[in-house]
């Protein structure tokens, strides 16, 4: 898969040109994503621009694999989201064509879960942030019976309109690296929140790390009830020893 597609893919999920116009756009020339230096007393960045317009992968050493571990889990009796879910999503890292891209193969999942092999051409920025997202996102429509297109424009608004950026202490492999971790509540003021069944509470947080390889730390999404109960929790951790 080449950075265009790539590019395809952020822009459906993130509602830009491709999804206006149902095709890529021209491809710009080449140029790397900017880099997210660390956190300081600063101005802290625009959420999306984080966790989509920045160069995730410079520090991904070419010859290893980024590994995350990816669960879910459901407490609604009726279990519309089937058993609970543990399993891994591997990206195996390859020279791209500048220094600061990479190519990259992604294995997401494994025995009836596992999704087709999916490779990107040159990208800078990290894909499993979207592969996970979308998946998310489609399996969610399924057990709400509604648009997808809905639910993704919803996180879409919030990431760019009313999500909160902070500065976090980020554990990795026994070390303490400055990071942001990013909350997104997109639902919590829907004017239909009374037919999500709940899903209005759903909370996205998002933490990143420029020393991390790969930038993507975790991904938390979780939603419960008013009682406390949990109706989903669907999370991804990066592994720095599981390569």
């Amino acid at each position: 898969m080449s950075r265009l597609v790539l590019v395809g893919l952020l822009s459906a999920l993130l509602g830009g040109p491709a999804l206006a116009q149902g095709t890529p756009s021209p491809a710009a020339p080449p140029q790397a994503a900017p880099s997210q230096s660390p956190p300081s007393q600063g101005t802290p960045p625009n959420a999306t621009a984080l966790l989509f317009e920045t160069n995730q992968l410079a520090n991904a050493p070419p010859g290893q694999a980024i590994s995350y571990r990816y669960t879910r889990f459901s407490g609604i009796e009726s279990a519309p989201f089937g058993p609970p879910v543990e399993d891994r999503i591997r990206e195996e890292v390859a020279p791209g064509a500048r220094a600061e891209t990479r190519n990259l193969k992604v294995e997401m999942f494994s025995g009836e879960r596992r999704m087709p092999t999916a490779t990107y051409e040159d990208i800078p920025g990290n894909p499993v942030l979207v592969r996970f997202l979308e998946h998310h996102l489609e399996d969610l429509a399924k057990v709400l019976k509604g648009n997808p297109r809905y639910i993704k424009n919803g996180i879409r608004r919030a990431l760019r309109e009313s999500a909160s950026v902070a500065p976090a202490e980020v554990e990795v492999g026994g070390k303490t690296e400055p990071g942001w971790r990013v909350v997104a509540r997109p639902f919590v003021d829907d004017p239909v929140r009374d037919r999500l069944r709940g899903f209005d509470s759903l909370t996205y947080t998002f933490v990143v790390s420029p020393t991390v390889p790969g930038q993507i730390v975790s991904i938390d999404v979780r939603a419960t009830n008013p009682e406390g109960g949990l109706l989903l929790q669907e999370t991804l951790t990066y592994e720095p020893n599981a390569g």
